[in-house]
């Protein structure tokens, strides 16, 4: 028996402006971040020359996973993306906690990415390299962007605006100017792969692909997107993939074994093997840059997260404030940028990168479940009434191998990873029972 989407909630107020080639340059531009300007150096210490097969093994894995959230995404066509999805499928405390592991992935994420931005500044300045002045830097910057998206949500999309340009030139630059002089012979392996090894490896590199889910959330605003949603998330794949890849091959086949050494900056240094240093200087800043840009992005957009969760009675009220003058929720964002800036102080790159992947694959998992039953519901979207849902084929069979790869994928996490997610997630769970009933 068909179920309307849309009798969850109601975004007929939201202009369907957004087609799908917005919606794929917008997935790109999610995915391919500030992490790959550090993790060449991370594949290649897991596996050695072997490195591009996780991320082989890592866009399977995607694909399995983008198909459940095309065929969701052609079903639910509401904002909020995979917790709509989610809430949809299994009612409003599942589509909470998904919300939680969102903003853990979030807050791990943009810690991970301030410890590396961190990482990058020594390098261009030796003097903050120390554990003080490193401390120093990264409270200074949470404390300045939170100052800027309280003072107005326009000041941190101005930031954004002008960071987001620098992303992609050094990439693209790199590539083209290195792919010419790769040896070969970096790229060849004669030792035995392992499975430990590949899942180790591919749990940290996953962290590269992710994105998919926050380019998703204005699907309220998506033109058809039953048609729309599958197309770009399978050609935003196609591309990410294809350029991750490139970016890989050419630092390790320029750099060789030594790539694992460079572990701060490993596509500065492969720059400076054929451009000097101006290239490496251009590299090095553009992920700088773009390292900047994902954590303002980050201050800009989690902290509703947690205003959300105030808002509708899960958290305390007082994080709900709106600021008189400013009108932005200057509390959620002080609370946000406080904690994200004690892990990104407190933990490195690799284990912040870890623990937001194990939260990551929580979240996609959860999607990848709730897009079978919206499937076997048949839940039917209201609003992009032409053309029938993306339907995922052999039944359940995409949606339970791609919940066997993320069970083995997560099986590379150590148990301490797993115990920092289920305490929160307790702690979430007891905090909305204790809200609700009084």
């Amino acid at each position: 028996m068909k179920t309307r989407a849309s009798a969850h909630r109601n975004d007929e107020g939201l202009v369907r402006a957004i087609g799908w080639p917005t919606l794929t340059a917008s997935i790109i531009n999610q995915t391919i971040g500030a992490g790959i300007f550090v993790l060449p150096a991370v594949a290649a210490g897991g596996l050695g020359a072997a490195a591009p097969i996780a991320y082989v093994v890592c866009a399977a894995l995607m694909g399995l996973i983008v198909a459940c959230f095309a065929a969701a995404g052609s079903r639910v066509s509401l904002t909020g993306g995979l917790y709509a999805y989610i809430e949809v499928a299994y009612g409003p405390f599942v589509g909470f906690l998904a919300g939680v592991l969102y903003w853990l992935m979030a807050a791990f994420a943009v810690a991970s990415v301030a410890s590396a931005f961190a990482g990058s500044i020594g390098v261009l300045i030796p003097a903050a390299a120390g554990p003080a002045a490193r401390a120093a830097l990264i409270v200074t910057i949470f404390t300045a962007l939170a100052l800027v998206n309280i003072t107005g949500v326009r000041s941190g999309s101005r930031v954004i605006q002008v960071v987001t340009a620098a992303k992609l030139l050094p990439l693209v630059v790199f590539v083209l100017a290195g792919v010419w002089f790769v040896d070969r012979s970096a790229l060849t392996w004669t030792e035995p792969l392992t499975l430990t090894a590949i899942g180790r490896t591919c749990i940290i590199l996953i962290y590269a692909f992710a994105g998919v889910e926050v380019a998703l959330v204005p699907t309220g605003e998506v033109r058809d997107a039953t048609r729309a949603v599958p197309r770009a998330v399978f050609t935003a794949l196609a591309i990410t993939t294809t350029f991750y890849l490139l970016i890989q091959a050419t630092a390790q086949g320029l750099l060789g074994a030594s790539l694992t050494t460079y572990a701060s900056a490993p596509l500065a240094e492969a720059a400076s093997r054929v451009l000097g240093n101006a290239g490496r200087t251009l590299v090095l800043l553009g992920g700088t840059v773009s390292m900047f840009g994902y954590v303002a992005g980050d201050v800009l957009g989690s902290p509703r997260a947690l205003y959300a969760f105030a808002r509708d009675g899960v958290l305390p009220a007082v994080v709900a404030r709106i600021h008189d003058r400013y009108r932005t929720p200057y509390v959620a964002i002080v609370c946000h940028a406080a904690i994200v800036a004690g892990l990104a102080v407190s933990s490195s790159f690799t284990r912040l990168a870890i623990l937001a992947n194990v939260a990551a694959l929580g979240l996609y998992m959860t999607c990848v479940l709730a897009a079978f039953e919206l499937q076997r519901r048949d839940v039917r979207d209201t609003v992009s009434r032409s053309g029938t849902p993306f339907r995922l084929p052999g039944g359940p069979a995409i949606p339970l191998l791609a919940v066997i790869v993320i069970v083995w994928m997560l099986s590379n996490a150590t148990r301490r990873e797993f115990q920092v997610l289920a305490a929160v997630l307790a702690l979430a769970s007891l905090i909305y029972a204790a809200r609700r009933k009084s």
